[in-house]
């Protein structure tokens, strides 16, 4: 597929980096509207939730850990491994983590407050995130399609569950909207520093980054993804899980 098409007529550009961005925003933006209107059944977000886990599972195992030993060491890149989950680690102690099955929950005179909270925890945790989408600008540019996609699928229930409850409180769709789309911003973010420091800096580093990057995918998966997904008793979870990997692989022979 060539993303590199020109309209000269009205100066939009569209390539690699303009889908990515695209890609990026969509989850929070989409789940941030979804909340406000309707939300869909439990089993859909965890098959959703599957599919990305199985995304992110077979990136950083079949494309970001071999692409950090390449481009640095062994060493470096169970370094990077360790430091990208142990950095999520220490976000989700410092700064509660949303999880699709709380949204019902927190009821009472402090929801207003607990919604905030929500809203900021997001915001601060998809900064790294936004990162994570940089890797194919020292890679492949469809590794960060395929991390963007996996990414935007887990943010679409984050955002009807900081979205629901603030709509809860204010009454004002408008206003849930677009504070619950804000966290949109540290994913761009974090995506536009990291695609710059690919730049410039060493191959040992990014190759340091790129095992972080695998980590921190890992520990999302493992400690939020897939617990989540077994919430239910339902096999199409596991399916969907063995898609997102078989679509990875797919993409890598394309």
């Amino acid at each position: 597929m060539n993303f590199n098409a020109t309209w000269f007529g009205d100066d939009i550009i569209m390539d690699p980096l303009f889908i990515i961005v695209i890609i990026s925003v969509v989850g929070p933006v989409l789940g941030s509207a979804i909340g406000v209107l309707k939300r869909p059944s439990f089993p859909f977000i965890c098959t959703m939730l599957s599919f990305a886990a199985g995304v992110m599972l077979a990136i950083s195992f079949l494309e970001l850990i071999p692409e950090s030993i390449h481009l640095s060491s062994v060493i470096i890149c169970v370094a990077g491994v360790i430091f990208g989950s142990l950095l999520m680690f220490g976000l989700d102690r410092l700064i509660p983590h949303i999880h699709p099955e709380l949204c019902s929950q927190e009821q009472g005179r402090n929801l207003q407050r607990t919604s905030t909270y929500l809203i900021m925890g997001i915001f601060l945790h998809n900064f790294p995130e936004g990162m994570a989408i940089a890797v194919g600008a020292v890679s492949d540019i469809k590794i960060s399609m395929a991390v963007a996609l996996a990414i935007s699928i887990h943010n679409i229930p984050e955002g009807i569950c900081t979205s629901a409850p603030f709509y809860h409180v204010t009454g004002n769709r408008m206003k849930s909207f677009l504070a619950s789309s804000s966290t949109a911003i540290p994913i761009l973010a974090g995506y536009l520093l990291a695609r710059y420091l690919f730049l410039n800096i060493p191959e040992q580093v990014i190759g340091f980054i790129i095992g972080a990057t695998a980590g921190l995918m890992i520990y999302i998966t493992a400690d939020e993804l897939i617990p989540t997904s077994c919430s239910i008793d339902n096999h199409k979870t596991i399916f969907s899980l063995i898609s997102g990997v078989v679509f990875v692989m797919f993409l890598g022979m394309t």
